[in-house]
């Protein structure tokens, strides 16, 4: 059976290697059969504001009209298994993606929520997600004078919430020193963590 993937990259700047490393993963995933709903969000111009109606949190969202936001919401509801792609920035994903999370994983799309202080019911159908993030931070740094911020956002914050048990996600590090030859390595690795995916 065909998985459906979605991709998402969240980075401003054509050529980066954010850039190589989604094309890589979209590829890889196309190559063995996937169908892939790929999304580079600044390119697409993904508007990342959540509006004053969209602040529920029990209730769940409104049919939206608008229609890029309407399509990630009905999409991300079919989809097997998440990539997401991004840099670390300030400890944080960039703002059009922590947008897309606000705006798109929404009550009655991505999860219940029975009142307020609650425990979560997560609605996605994708039980895996796949995170891979750059940084120039050194890793002994990143844990040791900031606890690996990302990690918490996505493998213990937001994808659980939605129902995506397997998290996965690897850093590519020190990414503006690199040596072509590391980035050439660093992309076979995501390559293969796509493969590992939907194996």
């Amino acid at each position: 059976m065909m998985s459906r993937i979605g991709v998402y990259l969240a980075h401003p700047r054509p050529g980066s290697f954010n850039h190589a490393l989604h094309e890589a993963v979209v590829d890889e995933l196309r190559g063995r059969g996937c169908e892939v709903r790929a999304h580079d969000l600044y390119a697409e111009g993904f508007a990342p504001l959540l509006t004053a109606g969209e602040t529920g949190t029990v209730a769940e969202a409104e049919t939206s009209t608008d229609p890029q936001l309407a399509l990630h919401r009905a999409e991300v509801a079919t989809l097997d298994a998440l990539v997401l792609i991004h840099p670390n920035w300030w400890g944080m994903p960039p703002a059009v993606l922590v947008g897309w999370v606000q705006r798109v994983l929404a009550p009655g799309v991505a999860y219940k929520l029975g009142t307020a202080d609650g425990e979560p019911t997560g609605l996605l159908r994708a039980g895996r997600a796949l995170v891979l993030n750059t940084s120039d931070t050194p890793q002994e740094r990143e844990q040791s004078e900031f606890g690996d911020p990302l990690e918490r956002i996505w493998a213990d914050c937001v994808l659980p919430y939605v129902g995506v048990t397997d998290v996965r996600r690897t850093v590519f590090r020190t990414v503006t020193d690199s040596a072509a030859e590391t980035r050439a390595e660093w992309l076979r690795q995501a390559r293969a963590q796509a493969a590992a995916l939907i194996s």
